[in-house]
């Protein structure tokens, strides 16, 4: 099983689709969200994605179509 971290960054046209949960969904992962700031304009969640490397792989090409913005993220954002 692989693991990663990532950022997600949403617009205003994308902050009301549930985007992790229908990437969970549909791609057989494991969501935690870590940090989160999601307003009505705009948010931003870091996500710890638990999973097959080929299944994290093809979601996040989803996501990102999606237009959801996704960037790496190193470490453990909780301390």
């Amino acid at each position: 099983m692989a693991r990663v971290r990532v950022k997600f960054s949403y617009s205003v046209e994308k902050v009301s689709i549930p985007v992790i949960d229908m990437l969970s969904k549909r791609f057989n992962l494991v969501g935690n969200i870590r940090r989160a700031d999601v307003q009505d304009h705009s948010g931003w969640v870091v996500l710890q994605l638990d999973g097959e490397q080929d299944d994290i792989d093809s979601g996040l090409k989803w996501v990102r179509e999606q237009g959801v913005i996704v960037d790496p993220v190193e470490g453990d954002i909780v301390q």
